[in-house]
């Protein structure tokens, strides 16, 4: 049977994962009466809630008898981790591009890593059917980035389709029909078959499995040579060592889900089972002389925060999860799927400190164990700074922002304030589209701060473009937070009269505990406060005082506001139930005291 293999690329939101769906439905994966919804790929509870795809996931479909392997990516900068490796498994990649916005900064960066592996791309313009889009613009900027990024002749010459992939439709030209099957037979004509090279067996893992029952699963293309059940073969692993094991199971990809075999053809991906401590990057060999292939190379990453064990008073309340080995061994198991991901031992046998792309990925990794019933503190997330030639450098990325005209002066304020350059700036529609030079500290808080001061209306995306010297202080928030004093239960009385101070996060009738951060003061400079005192009760009755007590709700933050929010001296508890920010030293005393220490290190 003849095999293509094809990863779909493209930017956050435009319609990677609703093309898989179309794909699986127009070949009949389905029964005619079978409830599906949509996005079928994105399944785990993250990716539904958050509307994005995180893992990269594998379905086959067969079309005109030809098995296609087709590889949903993730679009965020974050993951590209998973991306990077993910395009190893492919022959192809079909490059999505929204016929409205065009290529976009992580377009970018991901068609960069495909072309390098010398994969045959095919243009998808999706949404043609959006109000103002300019298909044929987007064509031409489409060429101009492969240009850029120093495409073959082959590669320019890439066949372009349009269509909307949210009512079913794709042609390879802009007349609107009812299914998407000019699209499948692109695939077919376009995409070349796996190139077998002569020779013993090579199957490099580019991604892993779990399965309760048969524990980690190994999957990945077999290059060359045939691999088959029960077969001895040798692990060469990524430091050079060899083990010999020998393949228990092998599954090949079926509709949605896997099919066992007793034989995988080479070019086809596979999934393995029976291998003992492999990782990503290993290669499966010969038995007799084995070869290995390239270890995949992923970027370096930009950011680290200090995890530890909570140590606040509300410590064991709600986790299952609360010492530090629970800790420590779900991080060393986290490191071994996620690849841009690393775990480093602090001084403290309580923290680690971990480091990540950005705060997506960061976010995510501390959501997953949080919905796992782990217990931990976090701390603010810090660039990596690195020494070149004996200056200082931080890590620079490409901010791109679209916002409405009437906005574009107080984006170009905020970026400037914290040492970001204009690069570019278009109109493009009703829409202003900017680019911006930015040090990545910048972007810690800017989201928050950038969606109030536009409506909401801004669409920002950034990815890291390179080491560049450091550009001094940026300033921080600029407003101080409101603390408990003591511990207790909040009550109305209390925050009612305190609600000239600022705004609060906690609502009467919560439980605080001494150095939590429970609101934002209107002024700068942090103040203690003390929300839990009662009202005293006398016999006499005044009209009208108690209905006075009318306190605007809390002000409810997601986990990455929170992460962008608090400061060097302040962390956040999260526990399975709650995310609450809190000072690093609770008493205030000792908090004093190490303020003084702190300014009399910085005067010497």
């Amino acid at each position: 049977m003849q095999i293509r293999n094809i990863a779909i690329i493209a930017h956050v939101d435009h319609g990677k994962t609703t093309l898989v769906d179309k794909i699986l439905h127009s070949t009949n994966v389905f029964r005619a009466n079978q409830e599906t919804g949509e996005l079928i790929m994105d399944n785990n509870d993250l990716e539904k809630e958050r509307g994005i795809t995180i893992l990269s996931k594998n379905v086959s479909v067969v079309y005109k008898d030809v098995k296609i392997n087709v590889i949903d990516t993730p679009g965020h900068a974050d993951f590209g981790g998973e991306v990077e490796r993910v395009l190893k498994m492919a022959d192809g990649v079909i490059l999505l591009v929204d016929a409205f916005e065009g290529p976009m900064p992580q377009t970018r960066f991901v068609l960069q890593k495909a072309l390098q592996l010398n994969l045959k791309p095919i243009v998808v313009i999706n949404k043609v059917d959006k109000p103002n889009c300019r298909p044929d613009e987007v064509h031409d900027a489409v060429f101009e980035l492969f240009f850029n990024l120093d495409a073959t002749e082959e590669q320019l010459d890439f066949p372009t389709f349009y269509g909307s992939g949210k009512n079913g439709w794709f042609n390879d030209s802009l007349t609107q029909r009812e299914d998407i099957l000019p699209l499948l037979d692109g695939i077919l004509k376009h995409v070349p078959e796996p190139k077998i090279s002569e020779g013993t067996l090579q199957m490099q893992i580019t991604s892993l499995d779990y399965s309760t029952f048969l524990g980690r699963i190994a999957v990945g293309k077999v290059v060359r040579g045939t691999l088959a059940e029960n077969q001895p073969i040798s692990l060469v692993q990524t430091d050079g060592t060899i083990k010999k094991s020998r393949v228990r199971e092998l599954y090949v990809f079926e509709s949605l889900g896997k099919k066992r075999v007793t034989e995988v053809q080479p070019g086809d991906i596979c999934a393995v089972v029976g291998l003992e401590d492999f990782g990503i990057g290993d290669t499966i060999a010969d038995f007799e002389n084995p070869e290995a292939l390239p270890v995949i190379s992923v970027d370096e990453p930009t950011m680290n925060m200090l995890f530890s064990i909570n140590n606040s008073p509300f410590f064991g309340k709600d986790g299952k999860f609360v010492t530090s080995r629970h800790l420590r061994d779900r991080l060393l198991k986290e490191t071994e799927k996620n690849l841009a991901l690393r775990v480093v031992d602090t001084d403290s046998a309580d923290s680690f400190l971990v480091y990540g792309r950005g705060i997506l990925h960061l976010g995510v990794l501390v959501e997953t164990m949080r919905r796992e019933g782990y217990e931990l503190t976090v701390g603010q997330p810090q660039v990596i700074l690195k020494n070149i030639d004996g200056k200082k450098c931080e890590p620079y990325e490409t901010l791109v922002v679209d916002v409405p005209q009437e906005f574009a002066s107080k984006v170009i304020d905020l970026v400037t304030r914290r040492k970001g350059e204009m690069l570019i700036m278009e109109t493009k529609g009703e829409m202003q589209h900017l680019e911006f030079e930015i040090p990545s500290r910048g972007l810690i808080g800017l989201r928050t701060q950038m969606l109030t001061n536009t409506a909401g209306e801004a669409v920002m995306a950034h990815r890291f473009n390179d080491y560049k010297p450091w550009k001094g202080p940026i300033p921080g928030r600029s407003n101080g937070v409101l603390i408990a004093k003591e511990g207790g239960t909040t009550t109305g009385y209390s925050l009612d009269k305190l609600q000239d101070r600022g705004s609060f996060f906690v609502d009467p009738g919560e439980e605080v505990y001494r150095g939590m951060i429970i609101g934002e003061n209107n002024k700068p400079g942090d103040l203690v406060v003390n929300p839990n005192e009662g009202k005293k009760l006398t016999n006499m009755r005044a009209s009208g005082s108690d209905a006075a007590t009318n306190i605007a709700p809390k002000i409810l933050m997601t986990l990455e506001e929170c992460m962008e929010y608090i400061q060097q001296d302040e962390c956040i508890e999260v526990t399975p139930n709650h995310t609450r920010m809190r000072k690093t030293i609770l008493d205030e005393e000792e908090r004093k005291k190490f303020q003084k220490m702190m300014k009399a290190e910085e005067v010497n």
